[in-house]
């Protein structure tokens, strides 16, 4: 009914269900893993009204037990998600139905799916480490370059003291530079499409 993916691995589809209404992924090395992806198989859709809540379980050391957390939910109509996990702490989430099943591993963590009403799901709170970031890819493609070639021109900078009189050469004064990519920020932050005009 779901699967499991993470960058690098095989898609896992042999969640193990531990109530009629819930299943969970063991995930080991989740030290190393940023995003998680759950999705529907397509074999058999949830009943009418019904979805998956998901939720990440991290060893907490200090209890011993799994501590799980809310990352999102799934629907027949939203049948996967994507989910950044690298962000979670151990110990921070709470008790869940999925009780002490627990990988024995400290090495392991475990994605649950637990089969809830649509309407439930809805009202629930995610935790908001686990959204992946909606901002757009070319945005953040340009807000890098921008960091990127501040950095390099930056490396190149002398003080007045230090300038040979070449005129051959124009110079721009660094702050020329710090201003414009300051005001480029100011105004993405208050209109990221601006650029699209």
């Amino acid at each position: 009914m779901f699967g499991c993916l993470v960058a690098g691995r095989l898609v896992q589809t042999d969640a193990v269900q531990v109530a009629s209404d819930k299943f969970v992924f063991n995930l080991p090395d989740y030290e190393n893993v940023n995003h998680v992806v759950v999705f529907m198989l397509g074999t058999v859709p949830f009943p009418a009204g019904m979805g998956g809540a998901v939720y990440f379980s991290i060893p907490d050391s200090a209890s011993g037990g799994p501590v799980w957390q809310l990352l999102g939910f799934i629907t027949n109509d939203k049948p996967s998600a994507i989910f950044k996990i690298s962000g979670l702490k151990a110990g921070e989430g709470g008790a869940h139905p999925f009780g002490a099943s627990s990988s024995g591993s400290p090495s392991v963590a475990q994605v649950g799916v637990s089969v809830e009403a649509v309407e439930q799901l809805a009202q629930q709170t995610p935790v908001s480490s686990a959204a992946v970031s909606t901002v757009d890819s070319f945005l953040q493609f340009t807000q890098k370059m921008l960091d990127n070639f501040y950095n390099f021109a930056s490396s190149f900078a002398v003080s007045q003291a230090q300038m040979a009189p070449n005129p051959a050469e124009t110079f721009i004064p660094s702050s020329c530079i710090l201003k414009w990519y300051e005001n480029f920020q100011r105004r993405m932050a208050q209109n990221p499409t601006f650029w699209k005009n």
